[in-house]
């Protein structure tokens, strides 16, 4: 899996008003923040990848949450 830091690349902002946990956004500036390892990932990864402690798991463009109270939705912005 690839990891990256994608804070050194984008810089992130809390979607407001924060969006209901059964109608998570996706697109290709928004991100979700895993609360518990601190990684970030793309809502519609197409690379294979997850966070550090599972919580985030994505490929093939779909994003699987684990537990939705330890995630952010962010927006992304590149520096």
């Amino acid at each position: 899996m690839l990891k990256i830091d994608m804070r050194k690349i984008y810089s992130f902002y809390p979607i407001e008003p924060i969006p209901d946990s059964a109608n998570l956004p996706t697109g290709g500036d928004i991100y979700y923040e895993c609360l518990d390892c601190t990684e970030v990932l793309n809502s519609v990864p197409y690379i294979k990848s997850a966070c550090t402690c599972g919580n985030l798991v994505g490929g093939n463009g779909k994003l699987t949450i684990k537990n939705l109270e330890l995630v952010r939705a962010v927006r992304g912005k590149l520096k």
